[in-house]
């Protein structure tokens, strides 16, 4: 084998290589939208039989749950609360205040006042119960099927999948939601170290 081919087939791997490596990144890239935080507010009052919370646990609860989709500035308050700290209430409630994102080109953010300018984005798959989730875990069917009809509304999604079992009284398995959710791109630490 000579040497020019020899560089030839060293050049096209090391080619085929970087653009495999690339890939990653191009589909992101792809994937990548312009969007603004929006501010949102909300006021639930969970009504459940299988499972009861304090008003302090649904806070804790509701405040996990928006975390993990995304929300930012977020602020969530106890509300309607009958019961001291820690004992089941028959209607606990929460009053919520956050930021959430939307495309940068959509009506929403044209008619709501954005809170800065237009951030880099993305779709992340956020899984708020497995549908393998334990036993213990479906006891928040009630509560994970009100959080869908009130809270996911509030945020970009798409994909979302979701099937429940609940029945009233007794802890059934099957329950599941997960939605990809438009979050914002993490920043990369930079620099060289100092």
């Amino acid at each position: 084998m000579n040497v020019v081919r020899l560089v030839s087939r060293w050049t096209s791997a090391a080619v085929a290589t970087a653009v495999l490596a690339a890939m990653p990144a191009l589909a992101a890239a792809q994937d990548g939208v312009r969007a603004v935080w929006v501010p949102k507010e909300v006021q639930f009052i969970y009504q459940g039989f299988t499972t009861r919370y304090s008003c302090d646990g649904l806070r804790d609860e509701i405040r996990s749950m928006l975390e993990r989709l995304g929300a930012r500035d977020l602020k969530v308050q106890e509300m309607a609360c009958s019961t001291p700290p820690g004992v089941p209430s028959p209607f606990p409630g929460v009053r919520v205040k956050m930021q959430v994102l939307v495309p940068g080109s959509s009506a929403e953010a044209s008619k709501d006042k954005p809170a800065g300018p237009p951030v880099p984005a993305h779709w992340k798959n956020v899984v708020l119960m497995p549908s393998n989730a334990d036993y213990d875990e479906q006891g928040k069917c009630e509560l994970i099927e009100q959080f869908k009809e009130t809270f996911l509304p509030l945020f970009t999604t798409r994909n979302i999948k979701y099937q429940s079992n609940c029945i009233p009284h007794q802890i059934t398995l099957g329950t599941h939601l997960s939605a990809e959710v438009l979050m914002p791109v993490a920043k990369v630490a930079g620099g060289n170290g100092r």
